[in-house]
């Protein structure tokens, strides 16, 4: 259960129901799911969460559209958000994910959690040939 009441359509404040509207028009369709309607609680997060994301998750940029959301996944995987998880996934299915690379994203990211932790318990120093170099 939400920690806030979810906010339906008909329900919402004008500001709530204009920043729907944007998703709805973004993403061609014609319903809300349930994180913008818990973040409508607090209209200005909703506002500035769903710029963010036209913003970061947008067709722009130079990583394509598909990487970002394997990227969200893989994040969302080490988070243990499962919202999230099962969120990106359909839309990463959508951009043409399959069983098989979700499973090699999987073990990605259950491999950089396991090296992950091995070399923050041992406090292993970064090689300097690891350092960014500004020329």
């Amino acid at each position: 259960m939400a920690m806030v009441k979810l906010t339906e359509y008909a329900d919402a404040k004008p500001e709530v129901k204009a920043v729907f509207d944007d998703i709805m028009t973004t993403r061609k369709t014609n319903w809300i799911n349930n994180i913008w309607k818990a973040l409508a609680a607090h209209p200005p997060t909703l506002r500035r969460i769903w710029e963010q994301v036209k913003d970061v998750m947008g067709p722009g940029g130079r990583i394509d559209p598909l990487t970002k959301e394997l990227i969200y996944v893989a994040v969302s995987m080490t988070n243990n958000c499962e919202y999230c998880i099962k969120s990106h996934s359909a839309a990463a299915r959508r951009k043409g994910m399959d069983d098989e690379i979700f499973g090699e994203l999987a073990a990605i990211v259950a491999l950089a959690n396991q090296t992950n932790r091995l070399a923050i318990s041992y406090q292993v120093e970064v090689d300097d040939a690891f350092e960014p170099r500004h020329d």
